[in-house]
């Protein structure tokens, strides 16, 4: 089957044991359906095909049959994918907030019961905050990645490319939000979006002080969201730890239009359409 995603997640590159070098990629359809597309090896693709954030793709897909979440697809064949027109942040992201805050999530208790229950079983959704209450950076115990799986993510390319090939550098900073829900439950979860990374990366060349480059990405994620944006976080859990964890979810993105026109003058009050 053939889909049109509207991108909206990709997060920070991650080496697998079967498939080398990912990136996690999710977005939403024209439906509002959750699609989350993998493998998808984003950075040993063709350059015409790799689509940035809140660009449509599409795509043939077949449901992933290794991964009992609903919202998994596997493309069938990358040379399929077209990559089409982008949504802009024209009107305070109007056409990106008609899209994506369709279902909004403000209960965690009710997102983690809907992620546990078979006859759901959500594995990505949106998600707003009450409370940001804090931005977190703790080192990263193993900072870099192992000689073994450099070797295996630079192996020759499953997906046949020939292009040269360097993996990505591990992140050696771990980053999380601590937050609140609309109940007062507080929550503390690990951030992997792919601007988290980017951020740190270019500070760091800029700066040449980790420290200095780990302060550029507080300003941005805590001091400046907080303070100009309107903050939805992007959840997706990981097959691992779907049924087995007490929380499954991981932030996968955030979704940060300016303050100004609300989720409940565009939709009536969060989680409303759930």
């Amino acid at each position: 089957m053939k889909k049109r995603i509207l991108i909206t997640v990709k997060t920070y590159p991650t080496i697998s044991s079967k498939y080398s070098e990912l990136v996690c990629t999710a977005g939403i359809t024209e439906e509002g359906e959750w699609v989350r597309l993998y493998p998808v090896p984003f950075r040993k693709m063709d350059f015409e095909q790799r689509f940035r954030k809140y660009q449509w793709v599409e795509v043939e897909v077949e449901k992933n049959r290794s991964d009992f979440r609903p919202e998994s697809y596997r493309p069938v064949d990358y040379d399929s994918l077209s990559v089409l027109a982008s949504l802009d942040t024209a009107n305070n992201w109007q056409e990106r907030k008609q899209l994506v805050l369709r279902n909004v999530y403000d209960d965690m208790q009710a997102l983690v019961r809907d992620a546990k229950d078979p006859d759901k079983y959500t594995s990505l959704a949106v998600f707003k905050p009450t409370n940001i209450l804090d931005f977190v950076v703790t080192q990263e115990k193993n900072p870099h990645f192992t000689a073994r799986q450099i070797a295996r993510a630079d192996q020759g390319d499953l997906f046949g490319g020939e292009n040269p090939f360097r993996t990505v550098q591990k992140l050696p900073f771990r980053f999380h939000y601590i937050f609140e829900d609309i109940h007062g439950k507080k929550s503390r979860l690990m951030i992997e979006d792919w601007e988290v990374g980017q951020l740190y990366w270019k500070s760091l060349e800029r700066k040449k002080q980790p420290d200095l480059a780990v302060a550029d990405v507080i300003n941005k994620f805590k001091t400046e969201f907080i303070q100009k944006n309107e903050i939805y976080f992007f959840l997706g859990t990981t097959l691992e730890w779907h049924r087995r964890g007490p929380n499954p979810f991981i932030i996968i993105g955030v979704f940060y239009p300016k303050k100004g026109e609300s989720q409940q003058e565009l939709f009536g009050p969060p989680g409303s359409t759930l």
